[in-house]
């Protein structure tokens, strides 16, 4: 998304540097491993995370590159461990129709067809030179394309544009997203952005419309996508607007009722921190985790826990360390298996300042486990920006932006020694509902249980098992007993009425 600084002009001698970087990397449950170099044709800029499909690959998009000699952004597929498959170029079409440079993670639908948006291109009306004002596609697991919607087809772009936070999917089987400007209201120059619907097959409903409320107290430009939350609502944040003008978190119903539920710089100086710009991710304690760009009281950013009802504790202010080498511009939480919140950060580490990985408690106590660009070239990338996921091998997966052999970024894997995990898909359903279950080594299951209760089962592949909910069935732990032992769910199943 831009030119990026070298670091902030710290300076560590290479014994010192050496040393750090071994203690980093060379701890047992801490391996680090680059997958895939891109070269350009092949895409370039991963700036979004990356979706463990049904079969087992992990699928993702870049923002630039391509093999249509427009730069526009693919998508692509990635084995676990390292098969790459360059699935789509963007601007294939003529007068790139389909959308140009997708910046969002894939979602995967129940029909096995991945859905995401691109930031630019479409049949809309020209909003960035001679761009359009972003598209919303499916792409089947092989890599077969469709156009779904053009944004800015409505007149004054009373439908939103700039679709930049991709999609999440709905227990109803829709979509649902937000466009960072564009909608009907006239507060923003250009609208103040909103939250919509998308089926399957392309029919766009607007939820809500920001800055409909007076003074914009409902807030101005999501830029992040929505999280659905486990209570069936969707949750999510504007990186302005709200009390403060500095960005609100909010819920929003699938029929469109919006609630803020906190008002970001609502302390002195905003050390609540300010312009959330990541989605949020919801604890196994039933709290939302998330980051700001900025605020905090270094004026760096922080990370924080929201409760449902909007109680804000800061857990963490970046650049708390000597030169930030702490990181700062912190991705996306995702909790993993072992309770802990794992991200990466843009800039910021020890060395050369060019991101880390790192983890964090739920009760706040923070820790950098890797720094990138740890020797000379950078080829393990610089400047992560996705977010992480966890493949049910339980291991971690990510991008970066940058860097690699030729500059245009990397695919990694950085193991902390969790051990396999089973993924339900929904994560929610009432008894007789249809249930796809995600893992790894799933050829010879002898059994699967809802929270202790029974369930017919049929082995799709290694990867993947489909079920329904069984009678007397409770919210509770999924478990898979397979030849190797015995698998559970990563977040509990909820049984719904």
């Amino acid at each position: 998304m831009g030119n990026f600084n070298r670091g902030n002009g710290m300076t560590r001698t290479w014994v010192v540097f050496l040393m750090f970087w071994v203690a980093a990397v060379a701890l047992p449950a801490q391996t680090f491993t680059k997958l895939h170099t891109f070269q350009g044709t092949d895409g370039g800029s991963p700036n979004a995370g990356m979706v463990q499909a049904t079969n087992g690959d992990l699928y993702g998009t870049t923002s630039y590159g391509g093999d249509t000699d427009n730069n526009t952004g693919t998508i692509f597929k990635i084995s676990a461990s390292g098969k790459f498959t360059s699935l789509y170029s963007f601007c294939s079409q003529t007068g790139c129709t389909e959308g140009e440079n997708p910046f969002s993670v894939l979602v995967q639908g129940g029909n096995g067809s991945f859905y995401g948006t691109t930031l630019y291109g479409g049949a809309g009306d020209t909003c960035v030179g001679n761009q359009g004002c972003g598209t919303a596609f499916k792409i089947s697991p092989s890599g077969q394309f469709t156009s779904l919607y053009s944004f800015c087809t409505q007149s004054n772009c009373a439908d939103g544009e700039f679709p930049s936070g991709g999609l999440a999917l709905g227990a109803d089987g829709s979509l649902y997203g937000v466009t960072s400007s564009g909608g009907p209201t006239a507060g923003c120059p250009n609208g103040c952005g909103t939250v919509f619907k998308i089926t399957p097959g392309g029919k766009l409903t607007i939820l809500h419309d920001f800055c409909s409320e007076s003074e914009c107290v409902d807030g101005v430009g999501p830029d992040a996508a929505l999280l659905l939350g486990r209570d069936g609502n969707f949750y999510g944040t504007t990186t302005g607007g709200g009390n403060a003008g500095r960005g609100v978190a909010f819920k929003i119903t699938p029929q469109g009722n919006l609630t803020v539920l906190y008002n970001f710089c609502a302390q002195s100086n905003c050390t609540d921190g300010l312009s959330p710009e990541a989605t949020l991710a919801q604890g196994s304690d039933g709290n939302f985790y998330g980051s700001t760009t900025g605020g905090g009281t270094n004026s760096r950013g922080t990370l924080f826990q929201l409760t449902p009802s909007g109680v804000l504790t800061t857990l963490y202010n970046f650049c708390s360390l000597s030169g930030c080498s702490d990181g700062n511009l912190p991705s996306a939480l995702i909790q993993a298996t072992d309770g802990n919140f794992y991200a990466v950060t843009q800039t910021g580490g020890v060395s050369t300042g060019e991101g880390t990985i790192f983890k964090i408690t739920s009760g706040g106590v923070f820790t950098t486990l890797y720094e990138f660009c740890p020797r000379n070239g950078c080829l393990d990338g610089v400047h992560p920006l996705a977010a992480l996921v966890q493949d049910t091998n339980g291991t971690l997966y990510g991008a970066t932006s940058a860097g690699g052999a030729v500059g245009h970024g990397t695919v990694f894997s950085f193991s902390v020694g969790l051990g396999p995990f089973v993924e339900t898909e929904p994560a929610s359903g009432a008894v007789g509902a249809a249930v796809k279950i995600l893992g790894t080594n799933l050829t010879g299951t002898t059994n699967v249980e809802f929270n202790g209760t029974a369930a017919t089962f049929t082995v799709i592949s290694s990867s993947e098992i489909t079920t329904t909910v069984p009678t007397g069935a409770t919210t509770g732990t999924v478990q898979v007993v397979t030849p190797a032992g015995t698998l559970s769910g990563n977040v509990p199943f909820r049984v719904t009425p």
